[in-house]
């Protein structure tokens, strides 16, 4: 089992997806669908029958705009405000234009959404705002149904084959990825005139406070290997200063789910059962608001259910329990608790980077497009702020049908041999050595000291030390990391990806010397926001084989947002309970 064998096979296809979770699996059916005849291969590093963050299920849409309940234009206003205004709205304005089609297009996939007694989408109010949250009553069926589709239109499937590195041509434009099986270690070569990158969040960066390298608020198979690849094939990174943290249940590895209990009257309180903030939409300011609440006398947080009828609980429980993560109420049943009885504890997560809660992301415009010519990027690991499940679908539509459409005008890209000999040395490099450390022992000493020394509040300090215990950790993974089968391979890989977010999180939050974000970038030596230095996007690429930063202006807004509104996400502490 797993046993390490010699092998290197080359293929060709027009359009390559990384990543067979959300995004990917729809970027590969639209790009098959908007030409048949291209060849699309879509690569998954587990199976897509039950890959990503969706493998379980999902328990609604968080941000559905849906016709008669919102506008394109009022879903960019308040996903620009919930990011303090740093925001390109071009990509959010083509995701909001586009999403209700895509969820009728999933109802007709067999997966259905909650609906009122006169048949039409029963959309729920949690975001600060706007009404964009809708149910979904079987969403144990997204993945299943998703599947169907690209067995039905030929999609080309590899399962258990990890992309490790990209290629690229000698002007610098996408020539494919190298790869490596899961199970064998055997190589595999993809040349391919454009790639759609949708490996999702940098899930395992921190360290949960259980210390369990799996028991992560994100899908634990979501190591960051995107954001890395991206990151060595030249691509820039967007904001990756703003972490991802979110509400968690205590001890617990999942959401409160707030979103869910919030229609039905639930809601956030301290321990003397005073609602603080007025609504439980993630953003950085209300986790700030919950930080605070943490910290001061009135702490802990829980989510409150007590208060309502059992009828209506019950309903919530069909959803949380049997839907996105069903172990939930058998935890619940062990610790003893009944939502009818008493308030659920509740605490921060770990941070992460994730577009679809936060905003960090590789760089994309409103096509998809990266900064690499060919390189496209969806999910949550795209810098669409605030995307969730919904704007991994939509957003890997865009990139499916876009990136197919630039395959038919291109040539596969020539890039040098020397990098796969290369990148084959570099992965194979653990499994030459008869001893040393561990892929599990590396990764637990790093997402400890993501902990330590990146975990906001940020301290300059705190990070710099942080910096140079990346680079020793560095030095035993690429000297003295040693591995002994396929699967501790991948592990091995794996660490790499984190090794690589830490560093980028560190530098990024480094290089933002304000506080924006709330929680998510709160520096206790730059208190403010700095809109006079910082109104922009920090930039992080890999230049002449160092990490850069820059900044990037940010683009002209295309729905204005009046001086009196860019505040309304800093207002959410309800006063009388402060």
């Amino acid at each position: 089992m797993d046993e390490i064998r010699d092998g290197l096979t080359e293929v060709a296809c027009d359009v390559l997806v990384i990543g067979g979770g959300t995004a990917g699996p729809m970027a590969a059916y639209k790009a098959k669908r908007r030409n048949p005849a291209a060849r699309v291969v879509l690569l998954e590093k587990a199976n897509v029958k039950r890959s990503g963050a969706i493998a379980m299920g999902m328990d609604g849409l968080n941000n559905a705009v849906v016709p008669g309940y919102a506008t394109p234009e009022q879903y960019t206003k308040e996903i620009t405000i919930a990011n303090d205004g740093i925001c390109d709205q071009a990509p959010v304005y083509k995701y909001a234009s586009r999403c209700f089609e895509i969820i009728q297009e999933l109802d007709r996939f067999g997966i259905k959404f909650q609906k009122n007694e006169n048949g039409d989408f029963d959309v729920k109010k949690v975001h600060h705002l706007g009404s964009y949250v809708l149910p979904m009553p079987n969403g144990d069926t997204v993945k299943k149904a998703l599947y169907r589709q690209l067995r039905r239109e030929k999609v080309l499937i590899s399962n258990r084959y990890m992309a490790t590195r990209l290629l690229t041509g000698h002007d610098g434009e996408i020539a494919g990825a190298i790869a490596v099986n899961t199970r064998t270690a055997e190589f595999l070569v993809l040349r391919a005139k454009t790639v759609i990158l949708c490996a999702g969040a940098a899930g395992r960066l921190g360290l949960p406070q259980s210390g369990y390298l799996w028991g992560t608020y994100e899908n634990a198979t979501n190591s960051g290997d995107g954001y890395a690849m991206a990151y060595h094939a030249g691509a820039g990174l967007a904001n990756l200063e703003c972490f991802q943290i979110n509400p968690l249940i205590k001890d617990y590895n999942g959401p409160a789910c707030a979103y869910v209990a919030g229609p039905f009257g639930a809601y956030t309180t301290n321990s003397e059962g005073n609602r603080f903030i007025e609504c439980d939409y993630w953003s950085g300011q209300m986790m700030q608001e919950f930080y605070n609440e943490l910290q001061s006398g009135k702490g802990p947080v829980f989510l409150k259910l007590d208060h309502l009828h059992s009828e209506t609980i019950s309903k919530i429980e069909a959803v949380l329990h049997h839907v996105e993560r069903p172990t939930r109420g058998r935890f619940h049943e062990n610790r003893g608790t009944n939502y009818r009885e008493r308030m659920i504890e509740m605490h921060i997560s770990e941070i992460g980077f994730c577009s679809g809660h936060s905003a960090s992301g590789v760089h994309v415009d409103e096509f998809a497009r990266t900064t690499v010519p060919g390189l496209y990027a969806a999910g949550d690991m795209a810098s669409v702020p605030h995307n969730y499940m919904l704007g991994a679908f939509t957003n890997g539509a865009v990139a499916g049908e876009h990136a197919v459409e630039y395959a038919a005008n291109v040539d596969l890209a020539k890039y040098d041999p020397g990098d796969v000999v290369r990148e084959r040395a570099r992965v194979l490099a653990p499994t030459k050595r008869d001893d040393g450390i561990p892929p599990n022992q590396l990764e637990y000493k790093t997402r400890r000291f993501v902990n330590d020394y990146l975990q906001p509040p940020k301290v300059t300090a705190k990070m710099k030390i942080g910096q140079a215990r990346f680079a020793e950790i560095r030095d035993d993974l690429e000297n003295a990391m040693v591995v002994r089968d396929a699967h501790e391979l991948m592990r091995s890989l794996e660490v790499a990806s984190i090794l690589d977010c830490a560093d980028m999180a560190a530098h990024a939050s480094l290089f933002r010397t304000e506080s924006r974000w709330g929680l998510y970038h709160h520096r206790v030596e730059y208190p403010n926001k700095d809109d006079d230095a910082w109104f922009c996007h920090s930039i992080l690429r890999k230049q002449n084989g160092r990490m850069t930063a820059e900044k990037r202006p940010v683009a002209p807004y295309i729905v204005p947002i009046e001086d009196s509104e860019r505040s309304a996400y800093d207002r959410q502490r309800i006063l009388k309970h402060a």
